[in-house]
């Protein structure tokens, strides 16, 4: 623990260095590190899904790093440090938490995570409201998986997940059936409610849609990769050839991944 806690002191102390000394570091401010931090956290994401543990490791290295710099600006405009980020962290997970640092009984996660719900609306100064903790700037699949465990944090959820393909299929005949209106604005709301209820298909069977999409667009990425590649090594043009000519080479990638 000691030497944990000398690294991080070492990265307190470049940090006010830096501030001090490095004519980039010096002007910086909240605003404009904003989409440096964004740009970060999806390299996170990345490394996470190619579970790669040096490049994971390298990731969490740089997103510390905004932390450190966001709590050193704060501490220059006297509004906080990172002593009262981490002690309000700190008390946080104690608060949510009662199960292991009080006398609650919880039977699973989702029970903890019910808990996690209702306490956060509880907190001073916290949610009023179950789903206002869900940013508005949240990429629409991510915000709409967020929204739906929100709500089957306190309880507003199907009483069996089978149901929910019903729903699904209604959705999908109202699509068929705008589309048949030819209705552009009403085919949008409708492809929306068909892809909503998809991703909360996905939830309700323990799969994350954001990471099921990513998986699908990086087969296809390989695919088309491999596509592209064989189509130039035989001297010809994907423009020029013929949708079974290409289906022949798309099952050939297929069978070497």
């Amino acid at each position: 623990m000691k030497e944990k806690l000398l690294s991080f002191e070492k990265l307190l102390n470049i940090m006010d260095e830096l501030r001090e000394k490095c004519p980039w570091d010096k002007k910086q401010n909240n605003e404009s590190l904003r989409t440096l931090t964004i740009e970060e956290t999806y390299e996170l994401a990345d490394a996470i899904l190619k579970n790669d543990p040096n490049l994971i490791k390298k990731e969490l290295g740089d997103l510390l790093l905004h932390i450190v710099f966001y709590a050193k600006i704060g501490d220059e405009e006297n509004h906080f440090d990172i002593k009262d980020v981490i002690d309000a962290l700190n008390e946080k997970l104690i608060y949510r938490h009662p199960h292991i640092f009080g006398d609650t009984k919880v039977k699973d996660a989702k029970q903890v995570e019910e808990n996690w719900e209702r306490l956060k609306l509880k907190e001073k100064g916290g949610n009023k409201s179950v789903l206002e903790g869900v940013p508005d700037s949240l990429p629409a699949m991510v915000k709409a998986n967020r929204i739906q465990d929100k709500a089957r944090g306190v309880g507003f959820d199907w009483e069996n997940r089978e149901q929910v393909w019903d729903k699904v299929q209604e959705e999908l005949q109202e699509v068929k059936t705008e589309i048949i209106k030819g209705d552009q604005d009403k085919m949008e709301a409708e492809f929306g409610d068909l892809l909503f209820s998809i991703i909360n298909t996905a939830r309700l069977y323990g799969v994350n849609p954001e990471n099921a999409l990513e998986r699908t667009n990086r087969k296809f990425i390989s695919r088309f990769n491999y596509l592209e590649k064989k189509t130039i090594s035989q001297g010809k043009d994907l423009k020029e050839m013929t949708l079974e000519e290409m289906d022949v080479i798309w099952e050939e990638a297929k069978r070497q991944e």
